[in-house]
């Protein structure tokens, strides 16, 4: 393995309350802007951006005769007041392209609301020529609110059950302390991606959720890493301290999580600056929580699987001197004491045998 930093002595744990109190403020500050959202607007759905796909609008099909980009639809639907469209090209029919508009308003999804999202569109497509010579509407559908919050529950369904599944394999592999630092690490990375986007507004879509679980699958192989050197070192070191076990094996893997996170970081850094509006969500939510990511397997993951263990080894050792010896008796609340082996019932001592 490329060795980019080598014989590496941060002590990483001495700094373990500093990173977890980042943490701590963090998701605070993202949960308090959620909060503070969701009590300015009564009806709850600005505590985060939901797209069209969560909190429903309308959905035009258009058919070009010559489809122009994807960018000069959005600005033509902008200059109408449709700032927040989403296009979205059919693959198999290149001279096609799905509009998805928000609902005007609180009247739900009524074909009034269908109506004024068609005719804002259209007015916006005139731009390119007339309807009929350079476009036709083939199709105007509505994607309701109850769709909205099934796609929602399912999107938080989905995510559940995939830590639930990481949760048991790395039991399963290593230890279940192992499992649940590296869930709650992981919680940690979702956590903090969504307070950003609370904070400032991004639009969450179905493309976001997609980015948080492979966010999750990211942050679990980082600690993964990790994880397995302390359990390889831990066998070879058994006299050195969990805690220094966990500072080496962190430094041995420095190298390692450098190349990887920095390459998967630049990459995504070229998705936020050049992928524009379609990929803009996505890529935002892999660069914050590739971030983290990476982060909280150093700094969360790992002090928090060093605390439970030394917690249950404590918890053991206790219970391991409460626990009464062999051969001993207790009576009500005296001292322990062993009674005499020559005094046991059926043995004699050996003088009184001879005599």
């Amino acid at each position: 393995m490329i060795q980019v930093f080598k014989d590496v002595k941060i002590d990483w744990l001495a700094n373990r309350r500093k990173f977890i109190t980042v943490s701590v403020l963090l998701m605070l500050v993202g949960l308090g802007s959620a909060v503070f959202r969701q009590w300015k607007h009564p009806g709850g759905s600005e505590a985060f951006n939901l797209g069209v796909d969560f909190k429903g609008g309308t959905v035009v099909t258009v058919k070009f005769k010559q489809r122009p980009s994807a960018e000069s639809i959005r600005d033509a639907l902008a200059n109408t007041g449709a700032r927040d469209a989403i296009i979205q090209p059919v693959t198999d029919k290149p001279d096609t392209v799905l509009i998805k508009l928000p609902l005007a308003g609180t009247g739900g999804e009524s074909q009034a609301q269908v109506e004024a999202g068609r005719a804002r569109v259209k007015i916006g497509l005139n731009a390119f020529g007339a309807e009929g010579d350079a476009y036709e509407i083939i199709g105007t559908d509505a994607v309701g609110a109850v769709a909205g919050a099934q796609l929602r529950n399912k999107a938080i369904a989905t995510t559940l059950a995939a830590l639930v599944g990481i949760l048991m394999y790395i039991a399963f592999r290593f230890e279940w302390t192992y499992g649940a630092a590296a869930v709650i690490a992981v919680f940690h990375d979702v956590l903090v991606t969504l307070g950003f986007f609370s904070i400032f507004q991004w639009e969450i879509s179905l493309t976001v959720i997609a980015a948080l679980l492979t966010l999750v699958g990211f942050s679990v192989n980082d600690t993964i890493v990790v994880f397995d050197r302390i359990r390889e070192n831990r066998r070879l070191h058994r006299r050195d301290s969990l805690y220094k076990v966990t500072n080496d094996s962190i430094n041995q893997t420095l190298s390692r999580t450098v190349i990887t996170s920095g390459l998967v970081f630049l990459s995504v850094l070229a998705m936020v600056v050049f992928g524009g509006e379609v990929l803009r969500g996505f890529s935002l939510a892999l660069l914050i929580g590739i971030t983290f990511g990476t982060y909280s397997s150093v700094a969360i993951a790992s002090p928090i699987m060093v605390w439970w263990e030394q917690r249950i080894e404590a918890a053991n050792k206790a219970a391991a001197v409460a626990r009464p010896l062999p051969g001993t008796i207790r009576s009500n609340d005296s001292p322990t004491r062993r009674e005499p082996v020559s005094t046991r019932a059926g043995k004699q001592p050996r003088d009184a045998r001879r005599a």
